[in-house]
């Protein structure tokens, strides 16, 4: 089996501002694993906020031992590599190889037939006004993604929902408020018909959720990572956002999928950013999910060839020429 691994730059449109950084463009690895003359290819960025970057993660790719690469399976893929953008990059691209190799596709493989999702469009953090002038800008857009901070969240959210009262609305803090601020947020939020809100508190700083009774559903992404942390944030969130690269691509993600499912928690399958090819497996996780935000194409400036087909944020299944 031969491996190649690509460095590619995606511009985005606007900036992508969150509360913890300002974003203008991404830096992604493109992996593709080759046998007897089929190509199985992935996009991978790592989890920055863990210091992950393309640099990081071809090096550790490239440091596999060649006997391991000669023998490489997705089983083995899980214990040779951490959670995280690298296995994510290698899991994927086997999972395209072996879906080519395969009568059926990816659908075979899994069992899960793939259908077009609705996904979010995130909304940058900006001043009230702003956000609500580009909320107002895509009507067509129904299903809204907040990125709000400390400063004034609520009048941020009264903002927008004034100017799109029938849109489904999704906060996401990115751990930047106190437990001060959720607990006075509550009502409010529900008011607003909030329909999730998204890490509230720092990454190890949410004890005060434990078994807490909100007003709306609680969904972790920084605090969980993989299905390592699924039973220490049980009593503490009523919904799990999985995303290939924290977990380590779509094998861990599908066992996510399932424990969640298991446990009645709500699924929301997001992304770190990145194009169509970043997408396409995660739309096998996000089958059923309640919640989809897989909007990194819409952010991109470019796309890879045979991009998915996304109109009013309705996602179509990739093409067998992007990924499955």
């Amino acid at each position: 089996m031969d491996l190649k691994l690509e460095s590619k730059e995606w511009h985005l449109t606007a900036p992508f501002i969150t509360a913890a950084e300002v974003v203008n463009a991404i830096q992604v690895l493109h992996v593709t694993v080759s046998q007897g003359g089929i190509s199985g290819r992935a996009e991978t960025m790592g989890v920055d906020y863990l210091d992950e970057t393309a640099e990081s993660l071809q090096t550790e790719l490239l440091a596999l031992d060649p006997g391991a690469l000669s023998e490489l399976s997705r089983e083995m893929v899980q214990t040779l590599l951490p959670a995280g953008g690298s296995r994510n990059g290698l899991d994927c691209a086997l999972w395209d190889l072996q879906a080519k190799q395969t009568a059926g596709g990816i659908s075979a493989l899994t069992g899960i037939t793939l259908t077009p999702l609705n996904t979010l469009f995130t909304l940058s953090l900006d001043d009230p006004d702003t956000m609500a002038r580009r909320a107002h800008e895509v009507p067509d857009l129904r299903r809204l993604k907040l990125k709000l901070n400390a400063q004034a969240p609520l009048d941020c959210l009264q903002a927008v929902r004034e100017a799109r009262p029938d849109a489904q609305l999704v906060i996401d803090a990115n751990g930047s408020w106190t437990p001060e601020l959720v607990m006075a947020s509550g009502d409010t939020l529900a008011r607003f018909k909030v329909a999730l809100l998204e890490q509230p508190l720092p990454l190890g700083e949410d004890g005060a959720l434990e078994k807490l009774r909100y007003p709306v559903p609680l969904c972790a992404d920084e605090s969980c990572q993989s299905s390592a942390d699924l039973e220490a944030m049980a009593d503490r969130y009523d919904a799990i956002n999985i995303k290939l690269d924290k977990c380590g691509g779509l094998t861990n993600a599908l066992a996510i999928r399932e424990w969640c499912q298991q446990n009645k928690k709500l699924i929301m399958v997001g992304n770190m950013l990145g194009s169509s090819l970043a997408m396409a497996p995660a739309l096998v996780v996000a089958q059923g999910a309640d919640f989809v935000d897989l909007d990194g194409p819409l952010w991109q400036q470019t796309d890879v060839e045979s991009a998915l087909v996304i109109e009013a944020g309705c996602i179509q299944p990739p093409a067998h020429t992007l990924w499955g």
